[in-house]
């Protein structure tokens, strides 16, 4: 039953040495422990802080980066439209010389066509015109071998002739 009801001794004793212990607690360690612990939660705040204005630099990293993005897909987008627009007044334009050779070529060949048709039309008449007199000279051979007739022919061509 000691334990139940303990004696004023033993409460003085243990009150004494709670006393000091706390006194050698308060004067060496107490101090040490609260500057540990402040430290402690002074570093936890600012890794706590750290990472808050880590979290905000990545959100803002992340929202540049979205719109470096955007903005690099309007860039390719309006290259890639100057591209086509290029392109298509290349082939414009290399159709529109294309034609213009076309249309030169065409009309210088029309040109040598008419030239010769010309040409050819001319040496035909000239073939014609030669054939003609050769054909009349052999026919006038023929005919003119006999003497009367010969006289004949003279007498019509001078008839013929008119003289004014």
């Amino acid at each position: 039953m000691e334990l139940i009801q303990p004696g004023i001794g033993l409460i003085f004793w243990m009150t004494l040495s709670f006393l000091i212990v706390l006194f050698i607690l308060k004067k060496f360690a107490w101090k040490p422990i609260l500057n540990g612990l402040k430290e402690r939660e002074n570093s936890i705040d600012d890794a706590l802080n750290a990472a808050e204005k880590a979290r905000d630099e990545m959100k803002d990293l992340k929202v540049d980066n979205e719109k470096l993005i955007m903005q690099a897909k309007e860039e390719r987008d309006n290259i890639l439209r100057e591209a086509h627009k290029v392109k298509d007044s290349i082939i414009m334009e290399a159709k529109e010389i294309a034609q213009v050779e076309a249309n030169r070529i065409v009309d210088g060949a029309l040109v040598t066509i008419e030239n010769e048709k010309s040409a050819a039309i001319y040496d035909l008449k000239n073939q014609v015109a030669n054939l003609s007199i050769e054909i009349a000279e052999k026919i006038m051979k023929e005919e003119l071998k006999i003497k009367g007739k010969q006289k004949e022919f003279l007498n019509k061509l001078v008839s013929e002739i008119k003289f004014n």
